[in-house]
């Protein structure tokens, strides 16, 4: 077990430095696409501390990813603000709007369970999209809110593709390293025992709601930064970014990867960019390709990507034992 454990990390570790290494000598459509996969990479991996460590199917992370992404462009064009030195402090302000939402919408959401804290999230996630779709003088209705002054200028160039994908980068590796270390800790193990054994949880004197509330505030403050670092990388912002599409898209990377895992998340977040806009080029249908993809998965590799060395262990195992039972003498 720790073995695997070590060899997840080690080929976390290296994957992480090839993609640091390769994606800046690549064209800069890659080098965008690379980017906006790893914002997206951070919605998922938010979005698993509730799926896959805490039990919590939730639709409704696009409205955190959407408020963050929205106030950077208003604070952006309105007041100048977050374009220079300050774009620093957005960081902080994404974390603590995303947060603050998650912590209104939590107090209705975690009393529910199953299929009805479900429908409760993606209520809440669509009155938020109704909200930036109506709000004209505020988000620009349908036209959205275009970032009018460009990426920050902080003494590096962020309007080069290859500056912002570093920084993106060193974003996505903070968050993968905070969220890791968070679901190690005893509080990470407690969203376990919950996931697992809720009624145990609670018979041992654990604050079951409490702790659901705090993964719920938690994954929707990284929402909010994910959010943030949207608006920069993609240069507008529209109501197609609160859409339920945005929460259904991170939901499927999450699972697609590797619920529980945090970086299955970001594995499910590259191969769904990197498919959209590959078999996009090459046929018309390719929603039907990718849907293909996500039932394959779900059938076949429920664990996810992450879930295979697991199953290859398992194969091994049993064909060890399966040779140990023939090799046996038979009794007299």
């Amino acid at each position: 077990m720790m073995g695997t454990q070590s060899f997840k990390i080690a080929a976390v570790i290296v994957s992480l430095l090839v993609l640091l290494i390769i994606v800046p000598y690549c064209n800069s459509f890659v080098v965008l696409l690379a980017t906006r996969a790893m914002v997206f990479a951070i919605l998922a991996m938010s979005l698993d501390i509730l799926l896959g460590f805490t039990g919590l199917a939730s639709l409704g992370q696009a409205a955190y990813f959407g408020v963050g992404a929205y106030l950077t462009a208003i604070l952006a064009n309105n007041y100048g603000f977050g374009l220079k030195w300050d774009f620093w402090l957005m960081i902080p302000i994404g974390l603590a709007v995303g947060g603050a939402l998650a912590a209104f919408f939590g107090l209705f959401a975690i009393r529910a369970t199953g299929t009805y804290f479900l429908m409760i999230t993606l209520a809440l996630g669509q009155c938020v999209w109704g909200l930036a779709y109506r709000w004209n003088s505020m988000t620009g209705g349908d036209n959205g809110l275009t970032m009018k002054g460009g990426r920050p200028q902080f003494g590096i160039d962020l309007s080069n593709d290859i500056n912002f994908f570093y920084l993106t980068f060193g974003f996505f590796a903070a968050t993968l390293l905070a969220l890791y270390v968070l679901t190690r800790s005893p509080f990470g193990k407690s969203l376990l025992g919950i996931r697992e054994r809720e009624l145990r949880m609670r018979i041992l004197g654990y604050n079951v709601w409490l702790h659901k509330y705090v993964a719920f505030i938690i994954a929707g403050a990284f929402g909010g930064l994910s959010g943030v670092l949207w608006a920069h990388a993609n240069g507008i912002v529209t109501p197609e970014t609160v859409v339920l599409t945005t929460s259904v898209d991170a939901l499927l990377m999450t699972v697609l990867g590797g619920a529980g895992t945090l970086v299955g998340g970001a594995i499910g977040s590259a191969i769904v960019f990197g498919l959209r806009e590959y078999v996009s080029t090459l046929v018309p249908w390719w929603q039907y390709v990718l849907g293909g993809v996500y039932v394959l998965t779900i059938l076949y590799l429920p664990t996810g990507l992450m879930g295979i060395p697991g199953r290859i262990s398992q194969w091994r195992s049993s064909q060890k034992k399966r040779e140990t039972t023939k090799m046996a003498p038979a009794p007299s």
